[in-house]
């Protein structure tokens, strides 16, 4: 729930007697309120009531302004826009910082991401040459061998154990 009061609709007759007492009405329109008055009782006693405390508000002191008050609270709101400007100028400034921070990361992710794709992509070739090392160097060897047999008898005795890991792969790249 809301802690604001409810909001009260104007009153039109009060609105009416008022604009009355200012002198707001045409000449229609306060004869009609004229005789509305000679007409209604209780009409004409809210407009003793309203007339009443526009009495008392005569009675009230008068508050007095020195001189410089137009100038001093035209400087108060101009030195609030011009804060206003500055915060406002300040705050584009920050998103269009962090927008360009923002792309230039992306951008940075995205050219180091797409290195490695590449680089992958171009040495795949060369790693696998570099896991068929060993059978690579030892080539001249197996053409002499007459059968496969032989070549597995081979490596049962440990012949071939010799491989590279990975690790060995990616240093001689």
């Amino acid at each position: 729930m809301s802690s604001d009061p409810p909001i009260q609709q104007p009153d039109p007759v009060l609105e009416q007697l008022v604009a009355y007492l200012d002198g707001e009405l045409d000449a229609e329109e306060s004869a009609l309120v004229e005789q509305r008055l000679s007409d209604d009782v209780s009409f004409r006693q809210r407009l003793q009531q309203l007339e009443q405390t526009w009495d008392l508000l005569d009675h009230l002191p008068r508050s007095h302004v020195r001189g410089t008050f137009t100038q001093t609270t035209v400087e108060m709101i101009a030195v609030k826009a011009e804060d206003d400007f500055k915060q406002q100028r300040s705050d584009g400034t920050v998103r269009r910082t962090v927008g360009w921070m923002a792309a230039t990361a992306f951008a940075l992710v995205a050219a180091i991401a797409g290195y490695l794709i590449v680089e992958r992509a171009v040495t795949a070739d060369n790693r696998q040459l570099l896991k068929d090392l060993p059978v690579i160097e030892n080539y001249d060897v197996y053409l002499h061998a007459d059968s496969i047999d032989f070549l597995l008898q081979l490596e049962r005795e440990g012949l071939f154990t010799e491989e590279l890991s990975d690790d060995e792969v990616a240093e001689t790249l």
